[in-house]
């Protein structure tokens, strides 16, 4: 039995999950003697995507998304200070770029992490009770810690998803948030697949594709959707990660929410327009020496998978075409995304849960998605419920500035409730 101590003050709220939202609310909640807030990560450091920090990679939105700005440009945890702190504002500033790398926003996020007193890593959430008598939230931890807080802030993110072909397919076979560990690897074998779309399969082709001559592999990119989406970035458009935008999608009926999302995808989902004509550059740069051993299949689902000796078998569908076909590859890289899964430790309080008609949250409009509508709130993992904004880092800290003000009862930070020049509902 284990004979750490029980932690009998009451937090305000705990943050289970350490990703860019919950560090934003870390960072925002730090000055504000009201809350006594506290995060647990079972990570031992900050660390975000970093399978995927190839040269050159950089966020889609720009350095004012970062965790703080676009709720206090004055705060100490802003990206333009951390520059300062670091010696390389004025290299930033000439570089005339807006859009940070994506290294070097990981270690600004581990730079504002180390910063704070209310972050603890290394701690794993294993269970959540409630308990009645003094109404909190009871955390209990892998190393048998229990920590007590009256509101729960979940910011778990989404792990990776893997098709239901390609589960227990056996083999080396990867999901793109592995990449750069198993690059080397698949650089030796005669055959890569590349099995999804989106900026990160986008970044992976253009990396492998550099090399094809020297290591001599063939290359596949094969992808469900019609074409290649550009992310739509146009000004109006960004308009719709906005208050009023969610305001609107959330009132809409819930069949007509999840269709939008379905229809929305390469409004967050799509591939940098620079990257997709950096590509098709690439490519007539290698044909100019002869046929480039390389295809992009699109209209194209994957529907079976197989594995033996040291080959993958897909089965594929050309879906316009409605005929079937199959592809062999020693390599198989899934940039297949990421979807939410409900963490196993909220299984004892699952009955102060919301679900929609589909089984997933019901996110309230002020992101609470428990019984009362004042104890438990979700960051990310909401697109059903508030559309394009709930991915997206520059909404991140509105959405910070928004709980915190459900939590004190008042707006510490300014909360926007309009931004929008055009008008979404009638």
């Amino acid at each position: 039995m284990s004979t750490l101590p029980e932690h009998r003050d009451i937090h305000d709220f705990i943050g289970i999950g350490l990703g860019p939202f919950n560090l934003g609310l870390a960072c925002l909640t730090e000055p504000v003697e009201e809350l006594n807030g506290l995060f647990l990560e079972s990570k031992p450091d900050f660390e975000w995507h970093s399978g995927m920090f190839l040269d050159g990679a950089h966020l889609q939105t720009p350095f004012l998304s970062d965790l703080v700005t676009l709720a206090d440009p004055t705060s100490p945890y802003s990206f333009l200070n951390y520059l300062k702190e670091k010696g390389r504002l004025y290299s930033f500033y000439i570089r005339e770029n807006f859009y940070p790398l994506r290294t070097e926003y990981n270690d600004y996020c581990r730079w504002a992490a180390a910063k704070l007193s209310s972050i603890r890593f290394g701690t794993t959430v294993v269970r959540v009770e409630f308990e009645e008598a003094d109404e909190v939230y009871a955390v209990h931890t892998a190393a048998g810690e229990t920590f007590r807080g009256r509101r729960l802030v979940l910011g778990t993110g989404t792990p990776p998803y893997v098709p239901e072909p390609c589960r227990d397919l056996g083999g080396d076979v990867i999901h793109n948030s592995g990449y750069l560990q198993a690059r080397e690897e698949l650089r030796k074998k005669e055959s890569i697949t590349l099995v999804g779309s989106g900026q990160s399969a986008a970044e992976i082709y253009q990396d492998l594709l550099s090399e094809i001559d020297v290591h001599g592999y063939r290359l596949n990119w094969v992808t469900r959707s019609p074409r290649f989406f550009p992310l739509e970035y146009t000004k109006l458009t960004l308009e719709m990660t906005s208050p009023e935008y969610v305001d609107y999608f959330h009132a809409l009926p819930e069949a007509t929410r999840y269709r939008l999302e379905t229809q929305q995808k390469n409004l967050f989902k799509g591939i940098d327009g620079e990257l997709i004509n950096e590509i098709f550059d690439l490519l007539y740069q290698k044909s100019l020496a002869g046929p480039v051993p390389t295809r992009l299949l699109t209209n194209t689902a994957l529907c079976t998978a197989s594995y033996q000796d040291g080959t993958y078998t897909l089965g594929l569908r050309q879906e316009e075409q409605e005929k079937d076909f199959e592809i062999r590859t020693e390599g198989l890289i899934l940039a297949t995304g990421y979807r939410y899964v409900t963490p196993e430790f909220l299984e004892p309080v699952r009955d102060r849960l919301r679900r929609d008609g589909r089984g997933r949250f019901d996110v309230a409009r002020n992101y609470s998605i428990d019984t009362t509508g004042r104890s438990v709130f979700l960051q990310n993992a909401g697109v059903h419920t508030h559309s394009i904004t709930s991915p997206d880092l520059g909404m991140g800290p509105y959405r910070n500035a928004y709980l915190i003000a459900e939590m004190l009862g008042s707006e510490y930070y300014p909360v926007e409730k309009t931004i929008a020049f055009q008008e979404f509902a009638v």
